[in-house]
């Protein structure tokens, strides 16, 4: 793949991911990219050629069906107040103590602060939460800072990224998320393929059943 197509992909992708995962469904741009979902033909034009799009599709065609509403699974999900199955913060995976702002948080913090990367958002919240690194991912790819979006994929999301994801596909009890999440680590897998660093080798602590 072309290094300014995957950079676009990784732009496009990023994005929409990131904002689904971060932002609640009720959002305004959420609720339009969720309307795309839930139609029949979205994934013919998806970035990354995915083993599983076809049952992705489905699943979120049917999650218009579900009983629950999206914004009450995501606020389940990913808010609380009661135990995460599958907390979205890198640290809570990387970290013994399994805690928000941990060390690794504090290595993303200051690996943003080298490369002059301001938050992208104000609030006082850990910066490795996942829809946040994958918006950050998408700023990189937009500013064609190709080094910096491979360090940020290689370092700082994907050493514990598939092991969130995994936990969220198998305890979400939302067609939605369950299928969000999937088409999440597919298409992360696909921009491992296309990186020139090595995936750094992290322990992970938590291996599911949340803790916050």
């Amino acid at each position: 793949m072309q290094e300014a197509r995957f950079l676009e992909h990784v732009a496009v992708t990023g994005r929409v991911l990131g904002s689904l995962f971060y932002f609640s469904p009720e959002n305004e741009k959420n609720a339009e990219i969720i309307s795309i979902l839930q139609e029949p033909t979205w994934h013919e034009e998806w970035p990354f050629a995915l083993p599983s799009l076809v049952k992705i599709s489905q699943l979120l065609q049917s999650s218009a069906q579900e009983n629950e509403p999206l914004s009450e699974a995501w606020q389940r999900l990913f808010i609380g107040p009661y135990a995460l199955p599958a907390p979205p913060w890198g640290s809570v995976w990387l970290d013994k103590e399994k805690i928000v702002f941990g060390d690794s948080t504090v290595e993303l913090r200051q690996w943003m602060r080298a490369k002059g990367v301001e938050p992208v958002t104000t609030q006082k919240e850990p910066e490795d939460h996942f829809g946040l690194i994958l918006m950050l991912a998408a700023w990189l790819a937009e500013q064609n800072r190709r080094a910096d979006l491979e360090e940020l994929l290689a370092w700082h999301l994907l050493p514990w990224s598939a092991h969130f994801l995994e936990v969220l596909i198998d305890s979400a009890n939302s067609d939605f998320y369950r299928a969000l999440a999937i088409l999440a680590k597919e298409t992360l897998d696909g921009y491992q393929q296309q990186l020139t660093l090595p995936i750094l080798e992290k322990s992970v602590y938590l291996s599911g059943n949340g803790t916050l």
